[in-house]
């Protein structure tokens, strides 16, 4: 049962997150906030709510391996596995990306976390740095989306942020929100607790579970996402998705959960873990700098790599 609780606790999760980001992307659009803001910010927040929330509860519960390992894993399953398994169905072309500056961010935000993981907690010091870098980075993104559309150039995806509805009523806008802050923390206590039970039935660390059934699990609508963008020839939307949401990860989700309750850093992802999601992250560069299309001889290799970063974690 332990198993139907974990997989009920992510599908509940990963449903509130999207209700919440419905409701949130309205009532946001209906109080007059620019859509350009909304799509930078509340969309992207919301979207990793689930990841927040599963952060926020393990740190509380006293199970950092699966705080840090939730962020960790994913990151890395977003670089290889979220752009492997599409590279295997379709090819990528990346030669008409520009994601070069957000990429230099990504990478970035990724070595000041691994430097304040060496600090050996991320507590409210910690948290309050990450947060601050990312208030710089989503304040450099909002002036340069707004210099672009003052150039006059369109940019749909600005003008219509995911979940957008002009005609949904109050009453739907108001059960979305509810139905997105009942379910997120119901589903955190389910995933949690159950990948805590599965922990200690295996007689492993709370950061293998957190480096693997969490991080996978909480990584699968980037993953979907990243497929749908790569059928439709998307390539600038499938590598942007995993930046943006690699960004959140290392910022957003450490940097609010360790304002809430330290979090404390294992001597195996200073050894091993941060140090593979960072080798990962830099998988990225022959996309975003050289146009190499991601193809299926690169979707075996980062499939293949994911696979056996997983078979490492597990032995």
């Amino acid at each position: 049962m332990v198993y139907g609780y974990a997989a009920l606790g992510l599908v509940i999760l990963l449903l509130a997150g999207d209700a919440l980001v419905k409701g949130a992307v309205n009532v946001s659009l209906r109080m007059g906030i620019p859509a350009l803001i909304v799509s930078l910010t509340i969309v992207a927040f919301g979207t990793s709510a689930p990841e927040l929330l599963i952060s926020i509860k393990a740190a509380l519960e006293n199970a950092p391996g699966i705080a840090l390992g939730n962020v960790v894993g994913s990151n890395t399953a977003n670089v290889l596995l979220v752009l492997g398994v599409p590279g295997l169905i379709t090819i990528m072309h990346t030669s008409q990306c520009d994601t070069r500056s957000s990429y230099v961010q990504m990478m970035g935000a990724t070595l000041v976390f691994i430097a304040l993981a060496f600090r050996g907690v991320f507590d409210m010091t910690a948290g309050i740095g990450l947060l601050v870098l990312l208030v710089v980075i989503l304040g450099g993104q909002v002036r340069d989306a707004l210099r672009h559309r003052a150039s006059g150039v369109a940019d749909a995806d600005l003008e219509e942020p995911e979940g957008a509805d002009p005609d949904m009523p109050w009453w739907k806008i108001g059960l979305f929100l509810a139905l997105g802050l009942i379910g997120l923390p119901l589903g955190a206590d389910l995933l949690v607790d159950s990948a805590e039970e599965i922990a200690r039935m295996y007689g492993v660390p709370d950061a293998v579970i957190g480096l693997t059934l969490v991080a996978l699990g909480t990584s699968l609508p980037e993953l979907a996402t990243t497929v749908m963008a790569a059928i439709r020839r998307q390539a600038d939307v499938a590598i942007g998705n995993v930046i943006g949401s690699n960004l959140f990860n290392l910022l957003a989700i450490i940097g609010v959960a360790s304002l809430i309750a330290p979090i404390e850093v294992s001597p195996g992802f200073l050894q091993f873990d941060l140090w593979v999601m960072l080798g990962a992250s830099a998988l990225l560069m022959p996309f975003v700098f050289f146009g190499r299309d991601i193809g299926r001889v690169w979707g075996v290799l980062l499939s293949g790599l994911y696979v056996s970063y997983v078979v490492i974690v597990l032995t």
